[in-house]
C-alpha cells in the first residue's frame, strides 16, 4: 500500500475560507503574545490558548487589510488623530476594525 500525500502549496483564500469559525485576524502575528500566524494567542502568565485573539492582534490585522474611514489612511499605514499624529500603541479607529470585519473573506 502506498502512502498518498499531496505536497501542493494550499492558497492563503483557500486555507482562510477552511478555517472558519476562527478569527480572521489570527492570519497575523500576534504583536502581544507572539502567537505565529494561523495560532492561536496564548495567555502569557499561564500559557492558556484563548478562544479569541488579543485585541492588539486585531488591531495589526486591521491596519494590514483596511482603509480607515475616520483618518482616511490607506491599508498598512497606522490610524492619525486630527492633528496627524500616529495614533499610541498603534491603536487603530474602530471604524477601521468594523470595515475589516465586514470586507474580509
Amino acid at each position: 500500500m502506498t502512502d498518498r500525500r499531496y505536497t501542493a502549496p494550499m492558497p492563503d483564500e483557500l486555507r482562510h475560507r477552511l478555517r472558519t469559525g476562527q478569527h480572521p485576524a489570527r492570519a497575523v502575528p500576534c504583536p502581544h503574545c507572539k502567537a505565529r500566524a494561523h495560532s492561536p494567542c496564548r495567555l502569557r502568565k499561564s500559557g492558556r490558548l484563548m478562544p479569541q485573539p488579543h485585541p492588539q492582534r486585531v488591531a495589526a490585522w486591521s491596519q494590514l487589510i483596511a482603509c480607515c474611514p475616520e483618518c482616511q489612511v490607506t491599508p498598512t499605514v497606522p490610524c492619525r488623530t486630527p492633528e496627524g499624529w500616529p495614533l499610541p500603541d498603534h491603536a487603530v479607529h474602530a471604524r477601521r476594525t468594523t470595515e475589516a470585519e465586514e470586507t474580509s473573506p
